[in-house]
């Protein structure tokens, strides 16, 4: 079913992917993925459960599986159940454990007495199965994460900006400049609120080193070339515009709490604030460094 769309995606396009919290009925379905990967010896490619004549895996140990996820990751329930749901993150994390422990299973030969058969795996078949499926049910329910190839979950970002963050390339000369844009486009994509709080601080100290990228005699002149040169010479209006929001943009960085942490310094009050913030300044910073040669 990797392929799969529905009637109604084909008459009104694929749902919109907004939602960061896992749902009961999607945790549900999550749980009877695993479950049926546990069921038909997938995750003995990490967990194996083993022949008792020695001859190899013939399925997958569930009870070291589950004793291991709940190790790994506390904040499981003791008792996990398809209609108890478990906090977003834990579940995040634990189909990132199933994605690393997940190959597909090939029978062998059928060991008669036993009435099993012995398995070996592909482990990118089974991974690429596991993470398609996955990512089914996150876009049939507009839940936005993915896991990527390697298994690896993704928030998919703000939605105006989400092909511009997987794709954008950053080469502005600067080594430093270069590693805060990307911290801070690699941050922003996780789906741990921490992340996401840091991205936007270290998109915001990457916003004040590009101010001096051009050469001028002080970082007011060097901003005002930087403009210049992102707006083009007979874009006169445009270039108020890009000057207008900069100076918006710096005002924002100097009273919120993002760079610092003064006492006089307002918080933010929500993650939705936080993406806001990012796209605002990341489409800026876009536009002025593929103007100007610095990024792709």
């Amino acid at each position: 079913m990797t392929g799969v769309t529905y009637f109604s995606d084909r008459e009104r396009g694929p749902r919109a992917r907004t939602g960061e919290t896992i749902p009961l009925r999607v945790w549900g379905a999550i749980w009877d993925l695993i479950e049926n990967r546990i069921g038909d010896g997938s995750f003995g490619y990490a967990f194996p459960d083993q022949c008792p004549d020695g001859r190899g895996p013939c399925g997958t140990d569930a009870v070291v599986f589950w004793r291991t996820a709940q190790a790994e990751i506390p904040e499981l329930p003791d008792q996990l159940r398809p209609d108890d749901l478990p906090d977003t993150l834990a579940i995040l994390d634990l189909l990132e454990f199933s994605a690393r422990s997940v190959g597909q299973p090939i029978e062998r030969d059928f060991h008669s007495f036993f009435g099993h058969s012995h398995l070996s795996f592909d482990r990118n078949v089974g991974l690429a199965e596991f993470v398609a499926s996955a990512n089914r049910l996150f876009a049939r329910n507009g839940i936005a994460f993915d896991l990527t190839a390697e298994g690896v979950v993704q928030r998919l970002g703000p939605p105006g900006l989400r092909e511009a963050l997987r794709q954008a390339i950053f080469h502005t000369g600067d080594a430093d400049t270069d590693k805060l844009l990307e911290e801070g486009r690699r941050r922003i994509l996780s789906p741990q609120p921490v992340d996401r709080y840091d991205a936007l601080e270290k998109l915001w100290d990457a916003f004040e080193r590009i101010k001096t990228l051009e050469p001028g005699a002080n970082k007011k002149e060097q901003a005002s070339r930087l403009l210049d040169r992102s707006a083009g010479a007979t874009a006169v209006k445009f270039r108020q515009f890009l000057e207008s929001e900069a100076q918006a943009l710096t005002s924002i960085g100097n009273t919120l709490r993002i760079r610092h942490s003064e006492t006089d310094k307002e918080p933010l009050q929500g993650l939705e604030q936080a993406d806001y913030l990012f796209q605002r300044l990341f489409s800026l910073l876009h536009l002025v460094l593929r103007a100007t040669g610095r990024a792709d």
